[in-house]
Parts: C-alpha cells; structure tokens; sequence
C-alpha cells in the first residue's frame, strides 16, 4: 500500500448473528428484497449469478450501493488526508447469505474501479439456515 492509500474492508453479515465488531460502519441491506422469500432461490447464495441477478434487479438494491459507494469514496479521501489507512464496514441483512453478500460483492466491484484498494469477507455466507 502506498502513503496516503486507504485499505477498506467491507464484510457482509447477518443481523440475528450479531454485529461484527471490528466493523467501524454498518449498513442494513433489509431495505432490499428478499430472496429467501423465493423458494427456488432460498438455498442458493448472494454469490450465486441467480441470487446476485435477483437482488441486483430490485431498484433500491441499486440505489443503497449507489449511496454507500458515493459516501465510501468520499471518506476514503477524507481518511487518506488525515494519514488514516484502513476503513472498516459492514452491511448486513436477517441471515447473511443473500442480500448482504450479493451488494457486498457489487460495492466491491465499484470500489475499486474508484482505485480503491478492497478486502472482501462473508462472515455468515456459509451458516446454514436451520430451515432449509
């Protein structure tokens, strides 16, 4: 990393699992619809192209990464001026295998096409769902 780059971390999660603690920023993805709610989607994942694809498609999906990216890139500067180096969030939806991760993924995306420079974990992508 350079002088003057800030490493962001950004992690999906699932609100019943907690929040993660090293998070310094949190976002709540439940704005977004739900694919659980979907049967044939319900066992798939947020990095999953059917999943991304439907959460993807919901118009306030696309607004809320349009927010966090603006707000991101903008504190990204922010916190290069003042010599801080690493920039943590979170988002979050009920379980964090579907919503969080698929916006996770697409923040990411555009996070770096800005010059950012991403690290990128699912804490809770992999807890099984007791009801499936």
């Amino acid at each position: 990393m350079s002088e003057g780059e800030v490493a962001v971390t950004v992690t999906s999660f699932g609100f019943k699992f907690g929040l993660p603690p090293e998070a310094g920023w949190v976002f709540d993805a439940r704005v977004v619809r739900n694919p659980f709610w979907v049967a044939e989607l319900r066992s798939y994942t947020g990095l999953d192209a059917a999943v991304r694809d439907y959460v993807l498609a919901d118009p306030i999906a696309g607004e809320l990464i349009d927010r966090m990216h603006s707000l991101l890139l903008w504190t990204a500067r922010r916190y290069a001026e003042r010599d801080r180096d690493l920039l943590s969030l979170a988002v979050g939806c009920t379980g964090g295998r579907h919503r969080s991760v698929a916006i996770v993924e697409a923040l990411a995306e555009r996070l770096r096409a800005g010059g950012l420079t991403i690290t990128v974990a699912h804490r809770d992508v992999d807890v099984p769902d007791p009801r499936l």
